[in-house]
């Protein structure tokens, strides 16, 4: 089996086949790159760097790899990894629009690349594009599990959080309703406390801003409530009420027009027929009176 990196429909989606005149066994090493370059749809920033000509020694990626295994040449090395990037960014591609921004997945994925050139061995006879993709998704998958989560999990939460998805759909369509947390322990095998807290730490894996807008331009910290300072006077409302039913009516009225419907003296003895003065002695007696009876109460 060649050592081409050959890619496989199996293992990158997306693949758009060579043509007849660039079959990848006939193709140079020189041709591959322009070739690969071209079907990842990589950026245009970064397309003249990946489609330059090799500094190159060899002609065969297989060949190439087996010298790096032999020599461990850095700059070889380097040759290799530049010429496989457009796979990084296809994969990478794979996992857009999950929250990560793509060019984070991008650098996982080259650290991916750059551990199956490390590792590869071409005696095993397999194929380096196969083996380059499964290291550089595992890089990617790694990267979610490791950076992606806003608050982190034990690794085993987070897992069985991950299993659960898959599980729950299927549930979902075979039960014609959401499934419950005990159908869930016995169809995953896990325990009710683990189950319970992986649903609990999925809420975690993704913050948001209490100051982001949402759709309507309010953000969520307008939403939000705050302690009521008058919340701490409610008994003592709900206790003068029952006293203020112990005055006069007269004292009672004043009490009233001065203290919530918020009337001077003045305003209060004109709407009560009385002097100024007089509804002064009136209120001075009324509160002492509601003083002591508060104080007797309590």
């Amino acid at each position: 089996m060649t050592n081409e990196a050959v890619y496989d429909d199996s293992h990158v989606d997306s693949v758009v086949p060579p043509g007849p005149s660039s079959s990848p066994r006939s193709s140079g090493f020189a041709k591959r790159r322009v070739l690969t370059a071209s079907r990842a749809r990589v950026p245009s920033a970064l397309r003249a760097e990946l489609v330059r000509p090799p500094a190159g020694r060899f002609q065969d990626l297989g060949e190439a790899l087996r010298a790096y295994a032999c020599t461990h040449d850095q700059a070889l090395r380097d040759e290799i990894v530049v010429n496989e990037m457009p796979l990084v960014f296809q994969l990478a591609r794979r996992f857009a629009n999950r929250g990560e921004a793509l060019e984070d997945l991008v650098q996982a994925g080259s650290i991916g690349l750059v551990n199956a050139v490390e590792r590869f061995d071409s005696s095993l006879g397999y194929a380096f594009g196969a083996y380059a993709t499964s290291t550089i998704v595992g890089e990617i998958k790694r990267h979610f599990r490791d950076r992606a989560w806003s608050v982190r999990a034990p690794r085993a939460i987070q897992e069985l959080y991950l299993r659960l998805g898959p599980v729950v759909d299927e549930m979902c369509q075979r039960l014609g309703r959401p499934p419950t947390v005990a159908e869930m322990v016995l169809e995953t095998g896990a325990t009710e406390g683990d189950l319970v807290e992986a649903l609990q730490a999925g809420h975690a894996y993704r913050s948001m801003s209490i100051d982001a807008p949402n759709a309507y331009d309010a953000t969520l910290a307008q939403n939000l409530g705050e302690l009521d300072r008058e919340l701490e006077r409610a008994d003592d409302r709900i206790g003068l009420a029952a006293i203020l039913k112990l005055l006069p009516e007269r004292d009672r009225l004043i009490v009233r027009l001065r203290f919530m419907d918020d009337l001077t003296q003045s305003e209060i003895a004109t709407r009560v027929g009385l002097s100024q003065m007089h509804v002064s002695r009136l209120l001075a007696r009324s509160l002492a009176e509601l003083r002591s009876l508060y104080a007797s109460a309590s």
